[in-house]
């Protein structure tokens, strides 16, 4: 595990969440002020941490000195009182050498924060803060819901004078999950040397390629966000996005594979998942709108459901095309069930507009009843490609959400 330098972490528990034992609280430090940069969810009830963050931001984008996260309770559609529980969170923090940070909670949508219990987690928590694997570890369990294993990732690159600069990252989330940024919660730290505008543009790049390009079930929740921490103590250059020279463009990439690679964690969590499904689109007419109509596939529940039930109905997947609103040839366009294991071996199922019958069914059943699933779509309008990760709808999934408040 790589920790940027300058970086602590923990997580506690405060006693929000119910079961007995679970840490429910947790701390990103930096020893230094960090530039920030941040994403979130673009639906209209915006929980009150949202809101706070937002100003966090805007007030102190280059003075950015954590994350405080709660799990357990979601201060959502909690009004004036949310919004002030929200501003006593990063109050508590600064008392507690957390400084000017940015919140998140996560939980159940209504209920109000128990701030007698926050503040006693944030007081501990900020005082077992520690750069070593544990205290990471101990975050991303604290952030947990739904999720069934914690979610944490680093990665490393090296700029145009050989230093290394390292990221980690967290992430929770299991349902109510399709990111529209711009319950599903991440943070991503690192201690490149890079300012807040060209931050905030390789944010932008790499959340289109990673949060923006899952789905476990199509709902957008009130308090997704996604947030980067940037806190310049590994490197003496200064990365910026001038005419994307190989510093900015090495750093962008590295921040999108984090984000992919925590994204696609919360896919094969998704609540109830049997299978983890990429969708790879290509030769559409942009990135975007191949990356469109991988949603549309990845969202549609008769596609889901077909995939848990291993019937190769192939018509609903080229259905889901056709009501993405994205262009397509359907005289051309073509379809396949990957086989990622050997690709010579792919089963093509549409060519050029047309079935190829009667399907091989056996073959398809052999391809289905793997746990990584690939479909790929030839949308034969254009050069630009996108891939967008699902999961399955199971049964478990209407069980799990059907007393998720008990």
């Amino acid at each position: 595990f790589f920790c940027p330098v300058g970086f602590q972490a923990s997580g506690v528990r405060c006693g929000i969440k119910k079961k007995d034992g679970a840490l429910d609280l947790a701390v990103v430090r930096s020893e230094t002020p960090c530039n920030a940069a941040a994403v979130f969810t673009t639906n209209a009830f915006q929980a009150a941490p949202c809101h706070v963050s937002r100003e966090q931001l805007a007030i102190n984008r280059g003075k950015i000195g954590g994350v405080v996260v709660n799990a357990g309770c979601a201060n959502a559609c909690t009004g004036s009182r949310g919004l002030q529980d929200a501003f006593r969170m990063v109050d508590i923090a600064n008392s507690n050498g957390v400084s000017n940070p940015l919140i998140m909670s996560t939980g159940v949508i209504g209920p109000f924060l128990d701030m007698d219990k926050i503040e006693d987690g944030i007081e501990s928590a900020a005082a077992q803060a520690t750069s070593e694997y544990s205290g990471w570890e101990m975050l991303s369990r604290a952030v947990m819901t739904t999720d069934t294993y914690p979610k944490l990732f680093s990665k490393r690159c090296y700029n145009s004078k050989g230093e290394e600069i390292r990221f980690a990252g967290f992430t929770k989330g299991a349902g109510m999950i399709f990111p529209n940024m711009a319950t599903m919660l991440s943070a991503i730290v690192t201690d490149a040397n890079i300012d807040s505008g060209s931050l905030q543009k390789a944010l932008q790049y790499a959340t289109a390629r990673s949060f923006n390009s899952i789905s476990v079930d199509g709902d957008t929740s009130t308090n997704d966000t996604l947030a980067v921490l940037a806190n310049g103590q590994a490197s003496s250059v200064r990365i910026t996005e001038d005419n994307e020279c190989e510093d900015y463009l090495s750093f962008r990439d590295t921040l999108t594979t984090t984000a992919s690679e925590l994204a696609q964690e919360l896919v094969k969590d998704g609540e109830g998942a049997t299978k983890f499904v990429s969708v790879k689109v290509e030769n559409a007419v942009s990135f975007e709108s191949a990356r469109k109509a991988g949603l549309s596939i990845a969202n549609s529940s008769l596609v889901k459901t077909a995939l848990f039930g291993q019937d190769a109905n192939w018509g609903r997947i080229l259905c889901a095309v056709g009501y993405s609103g994205e262009p397509v040839d359907t005289s051309k366009c073509s379809l396949w069930f990957e086989d990622e294991e050997h690709p010579g071996r792919s089963l093509m199922l549409v060519r050029e507009g047309l079935p190829l019958n009667p399907i091989d069914e056996d073959r398809a059943l052999q391809l289905l009843k793997r746990p990584n699933i690939t479909l790929r779509v030839d949308l034969a309008v254009g050069s630009e490609n996108a891939t967008v990760w699902t999961c399955d709808f199971s049964y478990d999934y209407v069980k799990i959400n059907a007393d998720y408040r008990s």
